[in-house]
């Protein structure tokens, strides 16, 4: 029998508009920075995103970390002098400042619930220790005057910003996928429990119960299991003999293999594959951002500075080996830029007991 090849993409709904939200950077106010330490160990991305997990769960007192790319450094917020020490210690750059973590998403979750706007999203950005809330164009009126009201209520902890597009869900991209007259995306091949399946965006799933990798073609897939709002992660399960290998197509003739997926890192680079716009690369300017869509908030995602167009959602965020994120929604396009929101991939291996490959 032929086997009919499938590599890793976004999935975005055609047609399908979601109001959504960007995050936004956030300040630091230079009195509270102290010396970067000299003696800094020298990291990739993926030994500093292990570094900072290691540190934010032992050192008492860490407000956040990020990884800077061009000196190739962890640098991690401390609120304390007993924590500067023991981040320097561990081969990080330690920087003092005012706000720690526990303050901020106290902050940050004062935007949320009863009190949330749609069209906007909200993040901490650790290379400033703020909290960033973002409104996209759709925010006017009462809407726009409430929320500058919350932002100013919470001083130099928030920064309010503007975004000139708007938020909505991303459909279709990487290697298309087809269902209900909808085009999605591929993100990444997994098992669950030894059988073949792929992941992607929950607002797809959500959305599709059948798929093929061709317009009215014959079914390859069948949706398995999904999530949105609140996240945005769905599992389809393959139902044909096709092929399922564990790489993303790059669009130039060549593909990246994927061995296992990782935790997104401030600073890094990443790049992402989508049908619609094929390989693009950008920045992660936050993890843990919020997204307010008009059918509730999804949370947990990773902003960046990827550009993005309708037919990439639900593909694929990699930096070099490992899967970092499905595509979920984001603003702008690839030929003036944008911002673009993934929901990490460890937690929806953990949601459907599934393995990359």
């Amino acid at each position: 029998m032929t086997h009919r090849r499938i590599s890793k993409r976004r999935i975005a709904l055609v047609g399908a508009s979601v109001a959504a939200l960007a995050a936004g950077t956030l300040t630091i106010t230079s009195a509270n920075a102290s010396e970067e330490s000299p003696s800094a160990k020298s990291l990739s991305a993926t030994s500093a995103s292990e570094l900072a997990t290691k540190l934010s769960s032992s050192v008492k007192g860490e407000a956040g970390s990020y990884y800077d790319a061009s000196a190739k450094k962890l640098v991690v917020n401390v609120v304390n002098d007993a924590a500067k020490e023991k981040v320097e210690a561990a081969g990080a750059k330690a920087k003092v400042v005012e706000h720690s973590l526990a303050k901020l998403d106290k902050v940050k979750d004062t935007f949320g619930g009863e009190n949330r706007t749609v069209g906007t999203s909200r993040s901490i950005d650790p290379k400033t220790n703020k909290v960033v809330v973002t409104a996209d164009s759709t925010v006017k009126g009462a809407d726009l005057a409430k929320l500058k009201k919350q932002a100013a209520a919470q001083g130099d902890k928030v920064e309010l910003k503007r975004s000139a597009g708007k938020f909505t869900t991303r459909i279709a991209g990487g290697d298309a996928i087809w269902g209900s007259g909808s085009r999605c995306s591929l993100g990444f091949n997994v098992t669950v429990d030894g059988e073949p399946g792929f992941l992607t965006a929950g607002h797809c799933t959500e959305a599709v119960s059948s798929w093929s990798d061709s317009q009215d073609g014959s079914e390859i897939a069948s949706t398995e299991d999904g999530s949105f709002p609140g996240d945005d992660y769905g599992l389809a399960m393959y139902t044909s003999d096709t092929d399922h290998p564990s790489e993303v197509n790059l669009y130039d003739g060549g593909t990246q293999e994927i061995s296992g997926a990782g935790e997104a890192t401030v600073g890094q680079t990443v790049s992402r594959s989508g049908s619609t716009t094929q390989v693009h690369d950008g920045e992660v300017l936050a993890v843990d951002a919020t997204v307010e869509y008009p059918e509730g908030s999804v949370s947990g995602l990773i902003d960046t500075d990827v550009c993005a167009e309708p037919g990439d959602s639900g593909g694929a965020l990699f930096s070099g080996d490992e899967a970092l994120g499905l595509t979920s929604g984001g603003s702008g396009d690839c030929s003036s830029g944008g911002e673009t929101f993934f929901q990490p991939v460890p937690e929806a291996l953990d949601a459907f007991g599934a393995e990359i490959g």
